[in-house]
């Protein structure tokens, strides 16, 4: 067998599945005469032969096929310059899409093994690139979390524009698709970094976010927020805000 080529290290132990170069799995496109059909994220391998009509030659993702173009499953970038495993400087959301899809390949095709590469080395250890990948996923998971109850706390105005009225931001139990028991009243919301502001709905009365009823404080709810800012020429308390042309 050693001297056919075998590689001892070609399967991985403990059932892991097999350990395979760039030039094998570009081997598996689904054309004919090839062995199989397979595509990688972030250094995984699966068979995709029951998605053929999408992977295979001529299918709509075909280009994923036969090697990792992680970056593309983000970006949407399906040219030669985007079917890379390149993930460096992507940002929290596309880094959760890459996340997404990998749970998805993992629930609904075979794995195969590794990719030996830029996530995996010849022994089929992690490398420093796939713990940086992980740790930015980890990261945009706390990240759309903290999003999550930013929302909550302060979520966004309904908003139309015409040039005739000018500009109306308004509150409402559902706005910015939050439902909850209270109203609130429009502000300016400016995030720590950037420049600009959006329009948020602010409760107006009980303790600030996250202080129990119980507690003493001013009932003006999250008003006095330092990152608030009141729309000039609106009354302070209205529940919507009209800015003129």
């Amino acid at each position: 067998l050693l001297g056919r080529g075998f590689d001892p290290r070609a399967w991985l132990p403990s059932g892991r599945g097999r350990l395979l170069s760039a030039a094998e799995l570009a081997r598996y496109r689904g054309a004919a005469g090839d062995p199989g059909l397979y595509l990688a994220v972030l250094g995984r391998v699966f068979d995709v032969e029951r998605g053929r009509r999408h992977y295979g030659p001529g299918g709509a993702y075909s280009g994923l096929a036969g090697r990792d173009a992680t970056r593309a499953f983000a970006t949407g970038d399906f040219t030669q310059a985007g079917l890379v495993d390149d993930v460096s400087a992507l940002s929290p959301g596309e880094m959760l899409a890459i996340r997404s899809w990998l749970s998805f390949y993992r629930d609904s095709y075979h794995p195969v093994g590794k990719l030996v590469g830029r996530f995996y080395d010849e022994n089929g250890a992690p490398t420093e690139a796939l713990r940086q990948a992980e740790a930015a996923m980890e990261e945009a998971l706390k990240f759309q979390a903290e999003s999550e109850q930013r929302k909550q706390q302060f979520p966004p105005c309904n908003s139309e524009w015409s040039s005739a009225k000018g500009s109306r931001f308004w509150c409402s139990r559902q706005s910015g698709g939050v439902n909850r028991d209270w109203t609130g009243v429009p502000r300016k919301l400016y995030r720590p970094g950037s420049r600009g502001s959006h329009c948020v709905c602010v409760r107006a009365t009980g303790p600030p976010w996250g202080q129990p009823a119980s507690a003493e404080h001013s009932n003006r709810g999250d008003l006095d927020n330092p990152h608030l800012e009141e729309y000039e020429g609106c009354h302070p308390l209205s529940e919507q805000c009209v800015l003129k042309v």
